[in-house]
């Protein structure tokens, strides 16, 4: 399939550049996937359209504050990091800006050498393996000397840094929030679940896939980067009995989706408690086998992640939906108000 079929057009003012006071006030447009009827509600009204016996399914994992600006020993230079993935004890896979000035050897400092980080290996796409240096426990220097790495179109400086976390976010490792999980409010969860719904927790650290663009024409020739995904026995229990059962399970955003059907295809199509790296691609074509449903928001004009929406309710109905979502200045990207595809 072509790339420009995946395209619309986004006013600018509808881009999202804070999030609202009120987690559950977004906007919440219910797309359904056989006939691509729209419907416009609020997330608060979520429960609505459950029933007993659904599953959602979140991911758990934290952002790290991973974006890390230093100074290049030799020179001075001005280098700034974004901390993609850990690969091994304190080596990093890292976004660098200005690329060209990092070499094999090159020597980073930050925070006047309360941290520092060597250059061991250049990789395509302005990516550095670095390795760190530093005395006592990394991830509270980082939360000294990084920033949230917020998505490039967000201008605006985030007021609390927690509103760029889920509430249930609870494994560091993530370099993008998993933003559909934005919209729970902790006394959310707790109704749902009084109302019968099960919640199970899967963690998938979010990596380069979210910043990179589709940069070829033909999207069956994009490569997505790998990223590292677990799921424990009791979430795995939880979603077996719901198949078993015929019960629906709900991903909460594209990185619970991925997560799941990465799982179901490794194991048969069994839910099994594991841990390993996904590269999954979803686009139209796909044979979903994990999921019935997904809450999801709004996403960027020609991403995979409008691929992967685009694959489970059909792309011209996908584009539909945002055309409507469009017309009733619904919120965009991050920050933005939500989908439910159902």
């Amino acid at each position: 399939m072509d790339l420009s079929q995946f395209d619309y057009n986004l006013p600018e003012e509808l881009i999202a550049q804070t999030p609202l006071k009120n987690r559950e006030a977004s906007k919440l447009l219910v797309l359904d996937k056989n006939t691509g009827i729209c419907e416009h509600h609020h997330f608060y009204d979520l429960l609505s359209f459950l029933k007993q016996g659904d599953t959602l399914v979140l991911n758990n994992t934290k952002v790290i504050p991973a974006r890390l600006f230093g100074i290049k020993d030799e020179t001075g230079a001005k280098i700034e990091l974004l901390l993609l993935k850990e690969k091994e004890d304190h080596i990093w896979e890292a976004l660098v800006k200005p690329a060209k000035r990092v070499k094999v050897g090159t020597v980073i400092d930050f925070g006047e050498g309360l941290l520092t980080g060597r250059c061991m290996e250049e990789l395509p796409e302005g990516r550095r393996m670095i390795q760190f240096e530093f005395k006592g426990i990394f991830h509270e220097i980082l939360d000294q000397l990084g920033e949230m790495p917020l998505p490039p179109y967000i201008q605006e400086q985030l007021e609390e840094k927690d509103r760029y976390q889920t509430v249930y976010a609870e494994h560091k490792g993530s370099a993008a929030a998993p933003t559909a999980g934005l919209h729970f409010t902790k006394n959310m969860l707790e109704n749902l679940q009084e109302a019968g719904i099960k919640i199970a927790y899967i963690t998938l650290h979010v990596g380069l896939g979210t910043f990179r663009p589709v940069s070829v024409d033909n999207i069956d020739d994009h490569q997505m980067h790998s990223e590292f995904y677990q799921m424990n026995e009791e979430s795995a229990n939880i979603l077996n009995e719901s198949k078993k059962n015929k019960e629906r399970i709900f991903a909460i955003g594209t990185t619970s989706a991925r997560t799941l059907e990465t799982i179901t295809r490794d194991h048969h199509g069994e839910f099994k408690a594991s841990s390993g790296w996904t590269d999954i691609f979803i686009y139209p074509g796909f044979n979903f086998q994990a999921i019935d449903g997904l809450l999801t928001n709004f996403h960027l004009p020609k991403s995979t992640l409008v691929m992967l929406v685009s694959a489970l309710a059909g792309r011209e109905r996908i584009l539909h939906a945002y055309e409507e979502a469009i017309k009733n200045n619904y919120r965009f990207f991050s920050f933005g108000d939500a989908m439910l595809i159902c």
